[in-house]
């Protein structure tokens, strides 16, 4: 097919790459581990921690899962925000030939069960803050079948020495951060990485076809699915992600800085913070919380920020700090945008701020994730999602599979090494977004120039981004029809100034008493909180087609 936007790429970004010099995703890491094993591979709470401790605790974790003598390819599910013990945890599981699986930790128990028993994960390590999500999943009437082993995380693990019990006693004793858990058999991660010390670590047989990770999505709609990335999918988008990201950083001496706000378990952070942070050899600053801008200013002024991978919600909130808005932006050479739309209101206090334009790409858990980036030694910010990267395809398809013409519109597909294997256990639907010739349909309409350019001008379905994370509506209705005094309910997204959008649900009452606050409060119980309505409408009625399906776009539009 045609691929006019080769001629549009910055000097010296290869119209293709390949990932054919590596065996596995663990190869690629484990080289870097090496060659950078003096280089500080994360700060964390003002601890830094060495590529070669890295490795050491990787191969513990790894030591230890092989002890337990999993199947090979077993699921491991990961339920922390930025702490060190991820990045561990994380090189641990690929080393020992299992599974991936990310778990938002601030999941309700209802969604970690549903997450657990569709992986089949029969491993979870989660941060002892969320420790009683778990210990409400394992003591539920029908727990996941498959979960035997839990493994518990203390927010200073790995920081070692005093900083570590301090830490681990301000956040327990004074901050009161960590709810009262009990698990049966569950184990410190601190325990868990001397026994596999001692019990040693022998590399196993991987190769690029093995599955890595399963990241969890909705795709285009319903309820959540496993999408399967391969250590080949993963492997090629870091040296995709690598290879657009060069014009901005290539005359860089010395080490590069990272800033990790955006939560690791999503996929854009795994991939492009994760992954292709440990493949450069930068230096990883977590911050445990991404509403946190006074930790996350402390730590840019003492560690002069590279490369900030971020969200419209994140830079519309730092735009408006004037603690971050103070500080010196001469090292930031790339801030990268995705997740969400990124609204050009916001790009320009950016631009205006730091003196470097957002640089807007887009993906999906389904592509790990990086499709589409735009130019990175751009000075302006485009609107646009930018130009596929290297060996990767898009076409603007119509519904009958046929490619459209520069400038019409229809449905964003991709077609490259990073395109998922499939959705975990659903041959079914895995057909329903694969066309014959390999391009995935992202459910996105879009159309794309004569340069190559594309630019997201609708949505198939009715998903809701909030801060960039996804939200489908089935979920929501499920949840609020669950309650008594609601006959018929929808869910849409509305535009929101801070989240993109937000969640807004219309509701037909039985019962004439159910009020809204009624309403937000038994979500809260149910949902995470970005997918939690801000807002509910009584109506007497729901817009609804001539076969009686509820119309949100209806709803949207009004």
């Amino acid at each position: 097919m045609p691929r006019p936007w080769l001629s549009h790429y910055p000097q010296g970004v290869p119209a293709d790459i390949s990932a054919d010099g590596y065996v596995s995703l663990v190869d690629l890491l484990d080289r870097a581990c090496e060659r950078y094993a003096s280089r500080v591979a994360c700060t964390a709470l003002g601890t830094d921690i060495s590529y070669g401790r890295l490795d050491r605790y990787a191969r513990y974790f790894a030591g230890w899962l092989q002890s337990l003598q999993l199947a090979p390819g077993t699921r491991v599910a990961l339920m922390m925000p930025n702490v060190p013990a991820y990045l561990a945890c994380v090189l641990g599981v690929l080393r020992a030939g299992h599974v991936v699986v990310n778990v938002n930790p601030l999941y309700k128990a209802m969604e970690l069960q549903r997450q657990l028993e569709d992986s089949g994960a029969e491993v979870i390590v989660v941060l002892e803050r969320f420790a009683h999500v778990v210990q409400e999943v394992r003591g539920a009437a029908t727990p996941p079948a498959a979960l035997r082993h839990v493994v518990v995380v203390a927010i200073g693990d790995l920081l070692g020495g005093f900083k570590e019990v301090l830490v681990n006693v301000v956040a327990r004793h004074v901050k009161k951060l960590v709810p009262r858990w009990r698990i049966a058999g569950a184990r410190k991660l601190t325990a868990v990485l001397h026994a596999g010390r001692r019990a040693g670590f022998q590399p196993p047989v991987l190769s690029m076809d093995n599955l890595a990770v399963l990241q969890y999505t909705g795709g285009t709609t319903g309820i959540p699915k496993g999408a399967m990335l391969t250590h080949r999918n993963l492997a090629n988008n870091v040296l995709q992600t690598e290879a657009v990201a060069w014009p901005a950083l290539h005359d860089i001496a010395g080490q590069m800085t990272i800033l990790s706000a955006l939560p690791l378990y999503h996929v854009f952070a795994m991939t492009v913070c994760g992954l292709y942070g440990i493949h450069a050899g930068m230096r990883n600053l977590l911050i445990l919380d991404p509403r946190d801008h006074a930790t996350l200013v402390k730590a840019w002024q003492r560690t002069p920020v590279n490369i900030f991978p971020g969200v419209n919600t994140l830079f519309n909130a730092l735009s408006h700090n004037t603690a971050f808005a103070a500080l010196d932006f001469s090292a930031l050479r790339l801030t990268f945008g995705g997740g969400m739309a990124v609204q050009g209101a916001v790009a320009e206090r950016w631009m205006k701020m730091t003196g470097r334009p957002v640089i807007e790409g887009y993906g999906l858990s389904e592509t790990a994730p990086v499709a589409a980036v735009n130019p990175t030694d751009s000075l302006i910010y485009s609107g646009s999602i930018g130009l596929p990267v290297p060996s990767t395809d898009i076409a603007i398809l119509d519904d009958a599979g046929r490619q459209l013409d520069y400038g019409e519109r229809g449905e964003v597909c991709i077609r490259g090494p990073q395109v998922m294997r499939g959705y975990w256990r659903r041959p079914d639907e895995t057909r329903m977004v694969m066309t014959e010739d390999g391009f995935f349909r992202t459910g996105d309409i879009g159309v794309m120039d004569d340069q190559g350019y594309v630019r997201i001008v609708d949505r198939k379905k009715d998903m809701i981004t909030v801060s960039g994370f996804k939200v489908y509506p089935n979920e929501v209705e499920d949840a609020i029809a669950a309650l008594p005094g609601v006959r018929e309910v929808a869910a849409v997204g509305v535009d929101d100034t801070h989240s993109g959008e937000v969640v807004k649900a219309y509701v037909v009452r039985d019962d004439e008493a159910l009020t809204e606050a009624q309403v937000k409060d038994w979500c809260r119980t149910r949902l995470t909180g970005y997918k939690c309505p801000r807002m509910v409408e009584f109506r007497a009625e729901l817009p609804k087609s001539n076969v009686g399906k509820i119309l949100r776009r209806e709803l949207r539009e009004q």
